[in-house]
């Protein structure tokens, strides 16, 4: 197999503090749903909002380590105080393994809506980072406002419905009628949108996720390391607490896109399974011939179900 055969064959890794990148994740297998996903949610660790630079760059660079040891072609930062903290040593140390990240989508606001009154919520240590500052410097519309949304992860991350609630009807108070976009500054804020908005009413939101998506895509197809096989893709989720409750919260964000995987997956392993059966059947019967005990059997699916039930009634 040639080396891009390989990397086409590896997984994308896709990293946050917890559960929030699952946010991130939806938006990608929009784009490219048949590509294998491996998730770490870093819940042992969480939040890295009070976390120093250092303490966040080693555990991003040990997850990364340890995706990178999966076969991983590919990873996404899914947090943005990873991404303002950690990106650049990540993408000095791995030169040969794309890294994306993602920031707050502040630039979006510069780009389709820079007249209207903006609010930035995000966690203190990424409106903390130079990345933050040197955005907001350099796209201000000298019409926005930044929130420091400590604790609010937290409570998203833990499913506190009623406290999450609370926390921003007393915190969003002052800005209603002020402002009229929003920039989710944090992979977990997608979740609470429309409690967001039941609250500021009639504001446009901006979310960094599509736009990860979209680069991501762009790195794989340039690279040429993008997945070729139509079945559709699997994902393997890792905890640092090895939480069932975060990993089942997980996929009940995930929602319709597991079922979707879920489903497909039954039928990729059958396809495997029945290749398997075949290519063994036909070794079988050409013996002492190494060419044929090699040859690679290609079979459409259908061809492949019709061939087995007809063996498995005989």
């Amino acid at each position: 197999m040639e080396k891009n055969e390989m990397k086409n064959q590896g997984s994308i890794g896709i990293f946050d503090s917890g559960i929030g990148g699952v946010t991130v994740l939806k938006e990608i297998i929009k784009l490219l749903p048949n590509e294998d996903y491996i998730y770490v949610s870093d819940s042992k660790n969480n939040p890295y909002g009070d976390k120093t630079d250092e303490e966040i760059i080693k555990r991003c660079d040990e997850i990364s380590s340890f995706l990178i040891n999966k076969n991983c072609k590919a990873i996404v930062i899914a947090c943005n105080t990873a991404s303002a903290k950690a990106s650049k040593f990540l993408r000095n140390k791995y030169k040969e393994i794309p890294i994306i990240a993602i920031e707050p989508a502040y630039k979006m606001v510069h780009d389709y809506a820079y007249d209207k009154e903006t609010l930035i919520l995000a966690t203190k240590g990424t409106i903390m980072s130079k990345r933050f500052k040197h955005i907001l410097q350099e796209y201000n519309n000298n019409k926005t406002y930044v929130m420091s949304c400590i604790g609010l992860a937290d409570l998203i991350e833990e499913g506190e419905e009623g406290k999450t609630r609370k926390y921003l009807e007393v915190n969003l108070k002052r800005y209603v009628g002020k402002v009229k976009n929003v920039v989710l500054g944090c992979t977990h804020y997608p979740l609470i949108k429309n409690e967001i908005a039941d609250i500021l009413g009639d504001v446009k939101f901006f979310d960094g996720a599509p736009y990860v998506a979209k680069h991501l895509k762009r790195v794989l197809e340039k690279r040429k390391i993008i997945k070729q096989e139509l079945e559709k893709g699997n994902i393997e989720f890792f905890d640092t607490k090895k939480s069932n409750d975060k990993k089942n919260r997980f996929f009940e964000i995930l929602g319709e896109n597991y079922e979707w995987f879920k489903s497909n997956n039954n039928l990729k392993r059958m396809y495997r399974l029945l290749r398997l059966i075949f290519f063994k059947r036909k070794v079988n019967n050409k013996k002492d011939n190494i060419k044929n005990r090699t040859q690679k059997i290609v079979l459409d699916k259908n061809q492949l179900l019709k061939r087995f039930f007809s063996y498995s009634i005989k």
